[in-house]
């Protein structure tokens, strides 16, 4: 198993914790079987400033306490009544800080070689079938939670201890020149200032498989 993540990496700065989430793992736990994901995309929310966070104002709601929880927490809800969204609260307790995971590519897992994660991606051959079929199994946030068979018990999740979820280091870290950083997506609520600032993260290798975006 590779190196979980602890709580120093999740009480950092929420920007860069964005960033430095490209190319972690997301691995869940069920019985003896592992899901695990390489996240691709990310997209910040960065307190009572930010109109587009649950917090904006200092705003605090049963839904979004978890928002306020030290970094390292799982901060969970349901949009349109059907899809889960999975963010993860960062920097310090009493700071409504977090970050949405938007996409991750679907990894192969084996047991008995634990160091063998490779994107499935990998396992496929033909390139215009292995594109298709593999980004669009958790190519959004509602989609990664549906992978990962996430709902609302997973609320308030302790990433640090948890035994069914956690985040482990990357294979190696995602460069700068990497990472393209662009608006977020569905937030026009949250007027032309915070709407179109870049708080958006993917790994520029993976951009043309996901959301349209602008650089």
């Amino acid at each position: 198993m590779k190196k979980r993540l602890t709580r120093n990496f999740y009480i950092q700065p929420t920007l860069k914790v964005a960033k430095e989430f490209l190319d972690k793992y997301i691995v869940r736990k069920i019985g003896k079987k592992k899901l695990v994901g390489k996240i691709i995309e990310t997209e910040a929310y960065i307190g009572p400033q930010d109109r587009a966070s649950h917090a904006f104002g200092g705003k605090r709601t049963p839904r979004n306490r978890a928002e306020y929880m030290v970094g390292g927490h799982i901060y969970i809800y349901l949009v349109y009544g059907m899809y889960w969204q999975l963010n993860i609260s960062t920097y310090l307790s009493g700071k409504p800080e977090c970050v949405l995971i938007r996409a991750i590519e679907p990894v192969l897992y084996d047991s008995k070689n634990p160091k063998s994660q490779l994107p499935i991606s990998n396992k496929i051959s033909n390139p215009k079938i292995r594109i298709s079929k593999l980004f669009k199994i958790a190519n959004g946030p509602g989609k990664v939670c549906r992978y990962l068979k996430l709902d609302k018990s997973f609320y308030g999740e302790d990433l640090t201890k948890s035994k069914r979820i956690w985040l482990e280091e990357g294979s190696e870290r995602v460069k700068p020149s990497q990472i393209i950083a662009t608006k977020r997506i569905g937030i026009d609520y949250a007027g032309p200032y915070w709407s179109k600032k870049k708080l958006r993260f993917l790994i520029r290798d993976y951009s043309k498989y996901l959301a349209k975006c602008k650089k």
